[in-house]
């Protein structure tokens, strides 16, 4: 009994040796055998419509071989400005190439609530402008060397948030979205022309997003069989994911406020959403 024991202990042993992966090379570098560290590269990009020349940013890490899926971002009311390129950055860190986009033309910034609301009345109020603007940008994303142009989101903040679910229920051909601090009465509601999976993100005690506007949202995802998940989050205003809410609320007597829970609440289920959809 002991032999047969033995014998059978080599040969269970021998079945698990003959599972594991083998080495291609055994003579393989240090450097090839370790996961290099994250080296985000990120580059200022002009692209343009036919009325209007555009200034993006484009940020991925050089050290992932192969393509990945591609990120647009849509920036806020305020326009194309360091806090958008910054999610741009953080997206490359996670592995995807993110651009991010100017729905204004030519990188134009607002510095009082007065401008920014023009500007963003101004693109939501001329949809083939606007879907010109995100399209030359999508265009843009898909042709970089890194990009799997199969696998793409996108995702947006504030005036940005309604931009990217307008895009989404208009039909553009992306795997995901996802809106912060975003309103969703839209000019474009959802209907059968939604592709995308989606995420939104909304802070419950936000003025500028109405009881009424999330029924009326809910309820037509709902009438579609949308693939959605509506997040609200107890106590939190308007503009929670940046850091410069609480100045800019000062500032103007806007009711902003950043709330890092709800920022880090809401990245981790940005991350969940395109784990799921790529």
């Amino acid at each position: 009994m002991k032999k047969i024991a033995a014998l059978l202990l080599v040969a269970g042993l021998i079945g698990i040796a003959s599972c594991k992966p083998k080495k291609e090379n055994t003579t393989d570098t240090k450097e090839t055998q370790e996961e290099l560290p994250v080296k985000v590269k990120g580059e200022e990009v002009t692209y343009a419509t036919d009325s209007t020349n555009l200034k993006g940013y484009i940020a991925y890490d050089e050290n992932v071989a192969g393509k990945r899926p591609g990120v647009l971002i849509v920036h806020e009311w305020w326009g194309h400005n360091d806090y958008v390129r910054q999610r741009a950055d953080m997206l490359a860190e996670l592995g995807y190439t993110a651009i991010a986009v100017d729905m204004y033309g030519d990188g134009k910034l607002a510095d009082h609530p007065d401008d920014a609301g023009k500007f963003a009345s101004s693109v939501m109020t001329n949809l083939p402008e606007a879907t010109a603007r995100f399209n030359a940008a999508l265009d843009l994303l898909k042709s970089h060397e890194s990009v799997d142009g199969d696998k793409i989101g996108a995702i947006g903040y504030c005036f940005g948030g309604s931009v990217v679910l307008t895009m989404a229920n208009s039909g553009a051909d992306l795997d995901a979205v996802a809106a912060f601090h975003s309103g969703v009465q839209l000019p474009v509601m959802p209907n059968d022309q939604l592709k995308a999976k989606v995420l939104v993100c909304n802070g419950a005690d936000d003025p500028f997003i109405s009881p009424e506007s999330i029924t009326g949202f809910k309820t037509a995802m709902d009438s579609i069989g949308a693939d959605y998940n509506y997040i609200s989050y107890p106590g939190v205003k308007h503009s929670f994911t940046s850091k410069e809410a609480d100045a800019n609320g000062e500032k103007f007597g806007l009711p902003l406020a950043y709330d890092a829970d709800a920022d880090k609440k809401s990245w981790d289920s940005l991350q969940a959403l395109f784990a799921e959809a790529f």
